[in-house]
């Protein structure tokens, strides 16, 4: 039976406004309260709970009739804007969380119109893209014709550089093959120190947990080279398949540096992969004062990093480099009759991004990563990152001038390792007096540090990725944790006897 829709009124219903110029005042309003929640970002609590009626308001049931757009961003405005974890405001340390900009936001609001997918094809943010490697691949004194991809964060792009690592030097065809198909096991390299990233790559991977083999530290927390050359030999006396190192350029817990150029040369004696792990600290690279701190990124075979941390811009955008560009294509690559590319139209290289990484279906982030690198100009982004290490030196400074704080670890790039002491409490009260201090701290709505634990003592952890912070926030900051510590100690059973 044919059905003739051409003056069916469902024919004519989309998604866009009924009325379009409503729409455009709501628009407006959005981009005015913005402007307004940025500038004032300074005038609120660093952090706040979301209240249980706010809550209560998004936990409704399924909305099956629209709401007039102006209702649904009244909501937003009042109840979900408000009770972010905090991380735009200058008192804001906690993890590596980065502020982003006004600049990052609009790039956002304008990718999400274009809606474009960065597979590849021929259009526009796809050029932007290659453009926007390029740059960043320039900043790390990488090869021109190196291959990169622009991912959710560092947790993907290690992800991404692990499983090259496992394509070129597992010694069989582990694509074709399989893992399980090998008689020896593979197995990977990093410090004690390595995030936690390597544990789901491993996992996901099928390498297993154990594939990953934890090496000891120093005193200032980098990787004892000799000791991960002897675990390496003697993986391979038992019959195991060592393929790759990671070097940590910027560890989680307090910003150190590995020994780069030592692991290189360590790679090279056996013949594995190096991947760096510079999820915030290789963009230490964009400042003049602190290239040279990681200037031996460069020799890595794959090196892995975050624009929403130390780049100031929104989440979530990360970024892997692959110095052999065959090495990523040979890991990822698959062919697809309903993807194959034309010599003309808009299907040429259709594939291009996709053929590097897992994805095919990708968000437009390179937008935001251009806009804020142009409007921006690398080098002021490249001072804030310098300001940062200044104020985590300068943090530190205070830190040892006090006689109730002690750093917990070396000031190597931009974190602070903090706790108060007393002479009278044992360990474990210390580290329940310090972990009071945090909490009391992030409720109060000064400051959002984050906690770790180093060598067994509880650390207040100051990690500085923040443009609007200045050297007053970080001093009232030391100086709470000095009044929290006192008024502690004067309360009664608050700590373990």
């Amino acid at each position: 039976m044919a059905v003739n829709n051409d003056h069916d009124p469902r024919d004519f219903e989309s998604l866009d406004p009924e009325d379009w110029e409503a729409a455009r005042a709501t628009a407006h309003e959005m981009i005015d309260d913005v402007v307004d929640f940025l500038k004032s970002v300074r005038e609120r609590p660093a952090w706040r709970r979301m209240p249980e009626a706010s809550r209560d308001i998004i936990n409704e049931p399924i909305p099956r009739r629209g709401t007039e757009l102006g209702e649904v961003y009244a909501t937003f405005r009042e109840h979900i804007l408000p009770f972010p974890t905090g991380n735009i405001h200058p008192g804001f340390y906690g993890w590596v969380k980065g502020t982003g900009s006004l600049t990052g936001a609009l790039a956002e609001f304008l990718s999400g119109t274009m809606n474009a997918n960065i597979a590849g094809f021929d259009q526009s943010p796809t050029v932007v893209e290659k453009q926007v490697l390029n740059w960043l691949a320039e900043l790390v004194d990488y090869p021109r014709d190196c291959s990169g991809l622009l991912v959710s964060g560092g947790t993907v792009a290690n992800l991404n550089g692990l499983a090259v690592a496992r394509t070129e030097c597992a010694g069989f065809d582990v694509r074709k093959e399989g893992i399980t198909q090998s008689a020896t096991r593979l197995t990977v390299y990093g410090s004690t120190e390595t995030h936690s990233w390597i544990y789901k790559a491993c996992d996901l991977m099928g390498l297993g947990l154990d594939a990953f083999r934890k090496v000891q530290v120093h005193d200032d927390f980098t990787i004892d080279v000799q000791a991960c050359r002897q675990r390496i030999e003697q993986d391979i006396a038992t019959g195991m398949k060592p393929f790759c190192i990671v070097a940590n350029v910027g560890t989680v817990n307090s910003a150190a540096i590995d020994d780069v150029t030592a692991l290189r040369q360590l790679s090279d004696d056996f013949g594995l992969w190096l991947h760096v792990d510079g999820a915030f600290g290789s963009l230490a690279a964009w400042s003049e004062e602190t290239r040279g701190l990681v200037a031996a990124q460069a020799s890595a075979d794959s090196i892995a990093f975050d624009l929403h941390k130390w780049g100031y811009m929104p989440y979530d955008i990360g970024c892997v480099l692959t110095r052999n560009p065959a090495a990523q294509l040979n890991t990822f690559r698959h062919g697809a009759s309903y993807l194959s590319p034309t010599d003309r139209g808009v299907a040429v290289d259709s594939t291009y991004f996709n053929d590097r990484g897992i994805q095919l279906s990708r968000s437009f982030r390179a937008l935001k990563a251009w806009m804020c690198m142009k409007e921006q100009g690398v080098d002021k982004i490249g001072r804030m990152i310098s300001k940062n290490v200044r104020q985590a030196q300068y943090l530190g400074n205070l830190v040892q001038a006090h006689e109730k704080l002690e750093l917990v670890a070396p000031v190597s790039l931009n974190i602070s390792c903090l706790r108060y002491i007393h002479d009278s409490l044992s360990k474990e009260s210390l580290n329940a007096l310090n972990e009071e201090i945090l909490l009391r701290i992030q409720e109060q709505g000064l400051a959002v540090p984050s906690n770790t634990v180093l060598n067994g003592r509880f650390a207040i952890r100051v990690c500085i990725t923040n443009h609007r912070t200045t050297t007053s926030d970080l001093k009232a900051l030391a100086e709470a944790v000095v009044a929290h510590g006192d008024d502690i100690l004067n309360e009664e059973d608050l700590l373990p006897s």
